[in-house]
């Protein structure tokens, strides 16, 4: 065991064999002058809502994989420092700084639960609407504005190029 490595998860069939596996594990690193953390330690039922468990960006519950919150955030923070009003490049500049996000995040996260890659998708045009009307010299309602969504569909991102998580997903999907 490398000592950077000190994140795991032990699948068992049975709530007995996780106790003993645990014991197992317990034993094992008092030998070895380590301990494990007390919160991050203990046995669940990851089928059951509640009982879940966070690992590597993901949250495991009720037989779902969906994006840990944290890692969510991080997404979100990165995607509105790309898309501040402020910024004055080009929308091919600002999409091409964004797809290199998305892409990436898409190419770790594509096997989470779906229904976040539209939320996110329209998070992002939402940003980016903001971004045009600021161009504009107009006066911004965060791109929210039925106006907006009809002057700059989803259609007008899709030709400036950007990065559509849903549609990756989908397109993923399908050659599964």
């Amino acid at each position: 065991m490398a000592r950077y490595a000190d994140d795991f998860v032990i699948l068992c069939r049975t709530r007995e064999e996780a106790e003993a596996a645990l014991g197992d594990v317990r034993a094992w690193v008092s030998e070895n002058g380590l301990a494990l953390h007390p919160e991050k330690t203990h046995v669940g039922d990851c089928r059951q809502p509640g009982q879940g468990f966070e690992f590597l960006g993901y949250r495991f519950e009720a037989n779902k994989r969906h994006v840990r919150q944290k890692s969510l955030n991080k997404l979100k923070d990165s995607i509105r420092a790309k898309t501040k009003r402020t910024r004055g490049d080009s929308l091919a500049r600002i999409v091409a700084d964004l797809n290199k996000t998305l892409r990436g995040w898409f190419g770790y996260f594509k096997h989470a639960q779906h229904t976040i890659f539209e939320r996110l998708d329209a998070f992002t045009r939402r940003r980016l609407r903001a971004l045009l009307r600021r161009h504009e010299k107009k006066s911004s309602r965060m791109g929210m504005s039925r106006a907006d969504h009809q002057r700059w569909p989803k259609a007008y991102f899709a030709e400036a190029g950007l990065f559509a998580l849903h549609t990756a997903w989908l397109s993923a999907r399908q050659s599964r």
